[in-house]
């Protein structure tokens, strides 16, 4: 009996979506590591094996991409929108986020330089300790705002819809080639630690710990790395862009 396209079709998504289950359990994994403990890690196998079959459904051949590649995006794109849905983060985060950022905008302004850690710490009226913790504390109100493109775009795009608020409007979503500009020369202007913690954990996908391991400290201090570094980007954005700060 000769099979239909459209039978052809589901007999090839059915065999993608098999063969790569292992793939949605890996990232649901890796990913529960940067999460709070009330995220279970089978709630995102189930939303992630979703994304996988969207991935199977859509993907050609042609189009000259690896299926693990263009599976990868789709399926980690689908468990990030689930994590943003939930909206776990409380009020008083997302304030502390909008301080930190408003903070070092004032002292990138006036220092004309990037300011260190021990200057955001001043200006924010906190002592180092208070500091760090608020750093860490910021770091699932990030996770949360991470949402891969679809695109197959080059470096950063995995940072592009990190670095700004999505509640602030369809403008930062538009113009992705011009963004991605702006971003990649931000990412460049990074201190060298910060940057280098970046490419590990976006683009080489490492946890906090194997980070720590690189560069020879612990977890939580590559946690802060990270958030102060989003914090850099977020803001340098703002600046080239003419995006203005919302209210607190």
């Amino acid at each position: 009996m000769r099979m239909t396209p459209r039978e052809i079709d589901h007999t090839e998504r059915d065999r993608l979506v098999v063969a790569h289950i292992g793939l949605v359990k890996a990232l649901a994994h890796r990913l529960a590591q940067r999460l709070p403990p009330q995220v279970e890690i089978p709630d995102l196998i189930s939303i992630g094996v979703l994304g996988l079959m969207d991935a199977a459904s859509r993907y050609r051949a042609a189009l000259g991409v690896p299926f693990d590649a263009f599976a990868r995006r789709r399926v980690q794109g689908a468990m990030l929108d689930a994590l943003r849905e939930l909206d776990w983060a409380p009020r008083s985060l997302r304030k502390l986020r909008r301080e930190l950022d408003l903070a070092m905008g004032r002292l990138r302004h006036q220092l004309r330089r990037e300011p260190t850690e021990d200057e955001i710490a001043a200006e924010l009226n906190m002592t180092a300790a208070a500091y760090g913790r608020s750093l860490e504390q910021l770091r699932t109100l990030e996770l949360g705002a991470v949402r891969p493109l679809d695109d197959g775009s080059p470096e950063g795009a995995g940072l592009l819809d990190l670095c700004f608020d999505p509640d602030e409007g369809p403008e930062v979503r538009l113009q992705r080639t011009e963004l991605r500009e702006h971003l990649a020369r931000a990412i460049e202007q990074l201190p060298p630690r910060e940057k280098h913690v970046l490419a590990m954990y976006y683009h080489q996908e490492m946890t906090l710990a194997e980070i720590g391991q690189v560069i020879g400290v612990g977890e939580s201090r590559v946690s802060q790395l990270r958030s102060l570094a989003i914090s850099r980007l977020r803001t340098t954005l703002r600046a080239t862009l003419g995006l203005a700060e919302k209210a607190a």
